[in-house]
């Protein structure tokens, strides 16, 4: 099923001295292909979801699943998981050409790399894809909590967006504390893009701790469900949310929002949420930093998900190194010692006088890179 038409990825720019980029091919006659990347896996198997996306091409394809593999390995290393980093795509429009035959086809893949790899949901797959993949391997997460009863594990898994909404509570408290010097929220505002499943927990809890919300979101559905739950709110236009006088703001919807134009008009003093890829482009990390404004790293502060699906893995694969308690209760505790891992991150950029994406990306370099030498120690002495 593998296929040598890849190109070399070492020539990607994306390319980050990856352990193993394979390429399968899933429908000859569709050209239906899919792409696997493990980044590194000295913390333990490469972790991260399965994208399905009808991309330009194969290169645009392969830079995603480069990008995207390398920033799990920082993610699950910032979130204290025993797992490494790896990604995969599928060259498919998910709403056209995805059937249960080529996700069985894709979990035959991902078996084929004897457990390097363990898949999950993204953009594009579901639950149930999520179990048409069981079919053909065990390396998968992210199961119906029905599914997981039905075969015998009735203890964790579900919908992953209340935890990512703890997770990135946890870390504006930490923000907080930072910025301000204070543990309540109290009297704060906050501008919060997109009020989808985790925009919308996050604003109730922010409000249930005192702060002031002006919400935007371009479905009106979503607007209309946060004015029923929500006691009061402010709806802006989406596009008015970056010139909203508050002091924080929350992504919690499209990548990329960080930007030359939108960073001039914002007046806040945090940003904080759980947007994917919050940064146009790295540089604009520094350009925060150059107006006085904290931003916490998005790969950190939304990490609830991963420590989820994580969490479900270990139980049903018996993957579990640190021995972790494997009830609901714990891995909720697990998701709020995000709160400490930011607090760290932005203590560390202080004293190091470095912006928050570096600081945060030195310090999950030390833990994978730190385990490797250990590994490498304990290989040497054997």
């Amino acid at each position: 099923m593998t296929d040598p038409a890849l190109q070399d990825p070492s020539t990607n720019p994306a390319y980050d001295n990856h352990e193993q980029v394979v390429r399968f091919v899933l429908d000859k006659e569709k050209n239906i292909v899919a792409y696997i990347a493990v980044h590194n896996t000295v913390l333990g198997p490469a972790l991260g979801g399965c994208r399905i996306k009808k991309y330009a091409s194969e290169e645009d394809a392969l830079y995603d699943v480069l990008r995207l593999s390398r920033g799990m390995t920082y993610k699950n290393a910032m979130a204290g998981l025993p797992l490494g980093g790896g990604k995969a795509v599928i060259i498919a429009d998910p709403q056209a050409e995805k059937t249960p035959e080529l996700m069985q086809k894709f979990g035959a893949c991902v078996e084929s790399l004897s457990g390097s790899y363990v898949t999950a949901e993204d953009s594009g797959t579901t639950e149930e894809d999520m179990e048409n993949i069981r079919k053909s391997t065990k390396h998968v997460t992210g199961l119906r909590p029905d599914y997981l009863k039905e075969h015998g594990y009735d203890n964790l898994g579900g919908n992953p967006s209340p935890l990512t909404a703890l997770g990135c509570f946890e870390g504006v408290k930490a923000a907080v504390r930072q910025r301000y010097g204070r543990d309540e929220l109290t009297g704060l505002k906050a501008a919060i893009q997109g009020v989808g499943a985790v925009g919308l927990s996050l604003a109730g809890m922010l409000q249930e701790a005192g702060v002031e919300l002006f919400i935007a979101d371009i479905n009106e559905m979503n607007i209309a469900k946060a004015k029923e739950e929500l006691d009061s709110v402010t709806v802006v236009r989406p596009d008015e949310i970056y010139d909203a006088d508050v002091d924080l703001f929350v992504p919690c919807a499209l990548g990329g929002v960080l930007n030359d134009e939108t960073i001039a008009r914002m007046q806040v003093d945090i940003i904080a949420g759980p947007a994917n890829n919050q940064l146009a482009t790295p540089e604009h990390d520094e350009k925060l930093a150059a107006q006085n404004i904290m931003y916490v790293p998005d790969y950190v502060i939304n990490a609830g998900g991963v420590i989820c699906v994580g969490y479900e893995y270990f139980m049903t694969s018996g993957f579990n190194p640190y021995d972790f308690d494997l009830t609901e209760e714990s891995m909720e505790e697990h998701v709020r010692t995000i709160g400490d891992a930011v607090e760290q991150i932005l203590t560390y950029a202080k004293n190091k006088h470095i912006n928050t994406g570096t600081a945060a990306d030195s310090l999950a370099e030390e833990k994978f890179e730190s385990e490797g030498a250990n590994s490498r120690s304990r290989s040497t002495a054997a």
